[in-house]
């Protein structure tokens, strides 16, 4: 049968330990999604003359953000019923349980502080900016899912599935591999919005990259939740009976989608920003 050819996973989520301090593939990853975003971000500064001091700025609100925002997000989205009765437990992130819908208010909220206390320009001057990244800053912390065994796909009889016997044991059924599905999904994104950031005119229109991001990201996420187990913990009551319909993942992509449509009608109804002198 196909699924006797599925890949074994069983690569250790740990890269290694001295002392208290244990280093996991996660952490590495995460770090380096936002490291080479940072330097990217740092190019689009500089060819526009940006002051330095706003980039600074500008990563420690983004990772405190993002790290807030998806901790949250995973305590109320999908582990209240466990949090409530473990408050304690909620900022121990080392634990896993980040959710990038979290991530996104909290991404939210971050560019309004930005625009108001540090860039005084739109909101969408920096949010446009950071927007590819931001699909590979994603293709990098699926890559740590991947590494964690975590967010594991539902079982499948195809020759492509992953056993992932750290989780399910020795005689783990093949899955999906939808960590893997996600990464490269968002990597593609990633070079669509490099594309159209680089290389089109929309660079210029307030919102329109970072409505199209919001549109394809969460529209793979749509999709790619078909293929995973259901993430929110003992669900109850209404709850429950909306994951009886969809996933949780993908009713709280559908007002994403929605928000990145706006974003995008709003940029073809106000002026584009004035091109920098020497940029097209």
């Amino acid at each position: 049968m196909n699924f006797l050819l599925a890949t074994v996973w069983d690569v250790d989520p740990e890269i290694f330990t001295l002392g208290p301090l244990t280093v996991r593939w996660y952490g590495p990853l995460f770090a380096g999604g936002f490291l080479i975003g940072y330097f990217i971000v740092r190019k689009i500064f500089l060819q526009e003359k940006a002051p330095e001091e706003w980039l600074d700025k500008l990563l420690v609100y983004l990772v405190v953000a993002t790290v807030v925002g998806a901790r949250l997000g995973h305590v109320f989205f999908y582990g209240w019923e466990y949090y409530k009765d473990h408050l304690l437990e909620i900022p121990m992130i080392w634990k896993g349980g980040l959710a990038s819908h979290g991530g996104l208010i909290g991404l939210m909220v971050t560019f309004w502080l930005y625009a108001k206390r540090v860039s005084k320009k739109s909101v969408f001057w920096a949010m446009d900016r950071v927007a590819p990244q931001v699909a590979l800053a994603g293709t990098m912390i699926r890559l740590g899912n991947l590494f964690n065994s975590e967010i594991l796909g539902k079982a499948t009889e195809s020759s492509y599935g992953m056993k992932f016997v750290l989780v399910d044991g020795p005689m783990a059924p093949a899955r999906h591999p939808a960590q893997l599905y996600e990464s490269l999904a968002y990597l593609a994104i990633f070079g669509i919005m490099s594309y159209l950031f680089w290389k089109t005119s929309l660079r210029w229109r307030k919102g329109a990259i970072s409505g199209i991001l919001l549109i394809l990201i969460f529209t793979a996420r749509l999709i790619i939740e078909n293929f995973k187990e259901e993430q929110a913990d003992m669900a109850t009551g209404f709850v429950a009976q909306m994951l009886e319909v969809m996933t949780m993942g993908q009713w709280l992509s559908i007002p994403a989608i929605l928000l990145g449509t706006s974003f995008l009608v709003y940029s073809f109804l106000v002026e584009p920003e004035p091109i920098p002198k020497g940029l097209s």
